[in-house]
């Protein structure tokens, strides 16, 4: 080896000790780039399913969106996680929306209920991973068979044979549902918001949302969504902002679904799979949750 060619190694192995070192940076920040734009966009997803999605930096940056879904279009069918209960009470295995919407075939999917137990620590250390068994919180009913008991603190969103959608107060489906879950407060009945609780709105914080929101008719269904938990990106929505949005578009029921790390919103594409929002589990923006149950559609291409 010649002496001139010492500095040029030790050049090289600095080099590949800072790209070592620098790695880790590199990977953590990856996902931050694969966000969806905050843009505005709006397109046909199937036939029957819209979609739209607004960014709006007021009263600090959101990055929202709305599905919209006429239910009684050509080959909309709607269809919920199947419970499996066993012996020690748990009824579901745990899914991401992405899980969900390849193992059932569907063009959508949206998370569902409250659940339990959910542990986020760390990012090596959160409880459920998919496959773990999880309970649902509320109703919860798939092919005409209910697998989670309802409460009357978690009201329901129930869904006939004909896909005609109602929400109902105290938390119990009537006879006949085909599908249902649960969410935890009604924010807008009749058309109009519903006061929340000194309690509740002393508490109500921007936070990462998901809402059904049906017509009065129960013939069309609204799915917004708030990323957030993600500075300078998406911060999130109080509860009573994201009612005031589900009002203006015209809702006469809305329902508060599960939020934060679970508010996930998924769709198939020629190329598989995709995430349309991003979710942020273990602090990462775009890594998916595991949950309990998901509310998800069949449709037809456009």
């Amino acid at each position: 080896m010649k002496l001139t060619d010492r500095p040029n190694i030790k050049k090289i192995s600095q080099i590949l000790g800072f790209g070592i070192l620098l790695a880790p940076i590199l990977l953590y920040n990856i996902p931050y780039f694969l966000r969806p734009a905050q843009t505005n966009e709006a397109r046909s997803l199937f036939q029957g399913i819209a979609y739209r999605r607004e960014f709006r930096s007021n009263p600090r940056p959101n990055v929202i969106h709305i599905v919209s879904i006429d239910l009684k279009a050509p080959g909309i069918g709607i269809f919920v996680t199947p419970g499996t209960p066993t012996a020690d009470l748990t009824e579901t295995n745990a899914r991401t929306a992405t899980e969900f919407l390849k193992e059932f075939k569907l063009q959508l999917a949206v998370n569902a209920n409250f659940f339990y137990t959910c542990i986020e620590e760390a990012p090596w250390d959160y409880y459920p991973r998919s496959g773990d068994r999880v309970n649902n919180v509320g109703h919860a009913i798939a092919k005409n068979q209910a697998y989670s008991q309802p409460d009357s603190n978690f009201p329901a969103l129930c869904f006939d044979a004909n896909n005609r959608a109602q929400i109902i107060e105290n938390g119990t489906c009537p006879a006949g549902t085909a599908y249902g879950i649960a969410g935890d407060t009604l924010l807008v009945k009749n058309g109009k918001i519903v006061a929340q609780s000194q309690e509740k709105s002393k508490e109500d914080k921007p936070y990462p949302r998901a809402v059904a929101a049906i017509d009065s008719r129960g013939e069309k269904l609204w799915l917004i969504l708030a990323d957030g938990k993600q500075r300078l990106y998406s911060e999130g929505l109080k509860l009573s902002e994201i009612a005031e949005i589900s009002a203006q578009l015209g809702a006469d029921t809305v329902l508060n679904l599960d939020g934060g790390g679970s508010v996930t919103l998924a769709v198939a594409s020629p190329s598989g799979a995709k995430l349309l929002n991003a979710p942020i589990q273990n602090k990462i923006p775009m890594q998916e949750r595991p949950i309990s149950n998901h509310l998800g559609f069949y449709a037809r291409d456009n």
